[in-house]
């Protein structure tokens, strides 16, 4: 359970706070305080936040691109509205208003209480592929919103062991079986297409694990004194003819892993090497010049 002290009230400027409830399903339910009539007919906005640089759409726009979703009414002055697992949210971050009256300006809320207690349970057997993930979250300036995912293929990162210049994850595949020539890759962001390849153990046909040597990560002589970290994105081949898979973490209730789980950095000379997750809680590792070397 996560969020503020009093769901389902309103908070700054008298804007509306909403509990939200996460089932193992997928779906949702939104609960807000709306001191509306009856037959007001308000309704839940779920709109596609514009990538970085974007002006926000028109309310319009946000209505036709996004997910409307009746707010039922659900006692004196309270409304509610579920968001079905199916269709799926694209992969992204939505951010959730309430529309009243016709004419009427969209009205962001904040988040009250989330039970995301379904969330936590970890990667079952029974997910059907493309995986499609809802994590209800408050950003930054807090408001309510959803991180979604949509993969038809995944590997999600579980448990990551550290043993002096290596880690060990462990992983299960999603929508794919390990098969003969399986890898986990490490790519380097850039131009110049590094790769490093190590072997998978296989624990069954989907679970497996592997090991990383930040060693071979240093060698490429692109990461010195002065110089800028090299980031390596980390993928699983499960077949020696298939598509590279993302390792992430996606499958619990954070919705922004990246300043949540900090793991230790290895000391490598001049330099130190360390697993994070992304903004996208994928996982990558840094190699960075160590400070003042």
């Amino acid at each position: 359970m996560s969020g503020g002290d009093d769901g389902g009230t309103t908070g700054p400027a008298g804007r509306p706070r909403a509990d939200t409830t996460v089932d193992g399903e997928g779906r949702f339910v939104v609960r807000v305080a709306l001191p509306l009539p009856a037959s007001a007919r308000p309704r839940l906005l779920l709109q596609p936040r514009p990538p970085k640089g974007q002006s926000e759409p028109s309310q319009r726009r946000a209505e036709e691109t996004g997910r409307v979703v009746a707010l039922e009414p659900a006692g004196q002055d309270r409304w509610r509205a579920v968001v079905e697992a199916a269709p799926a949210l694209e992969e992204g971050r939505w951010d959730v208003y309430v529309l009243g009256a016709p004419g009427e300006e969209r009205v962001p809320l904040l988040p009250g209480l989330r039970d995301l207690r379904a969330l936590v349970s970890g990667p079952g057997d029974d997910r059907g592929t493309p995986l499609a993930v809802r994590i209800p979250y408050a950003t930054k300036d807090g408001r309510l919103a959803v991180r979604a995912w949509l993969r038809a293929t995944h590997a999600e990162a579980g448990r990551i062991d550290f043993s002096g210049t290596s880690m060990t994850v462990a992983a299960r595949l999603f929508g794919a079986r390990l098969g003969e020539g399986a890898a986990a890759s490490l790519h380097r962001r850039g131009g110049d297409g590094a790769v490093r390849e190590t072997a998978l153990r296989p624990e069954g046909d989907r679970d497996f694990a592997f090991t990383v040597d930040y060693r071979d990560l240093a060698d490429g002589g692109q990461t010195g004194t002065g110089a800028a970290p090299a980031v390596w994105d980390v993928y699983v081949r499960p077949a020696a003819d298939a598509p590279r898979i993302r390792v992430a973490r996606l499958l619990d209730d954070v919705a922004d892993r990246k300043t949540v789980f900090v793991y230790p950095a290895a000391a490598l000379g001049r330099v130190t090497a360390r697993p994070y997750y992304t903004v996208d809680n994928d996982l990558a590792v840094e190699v960075a010049p160590t400070t003042g070397g």
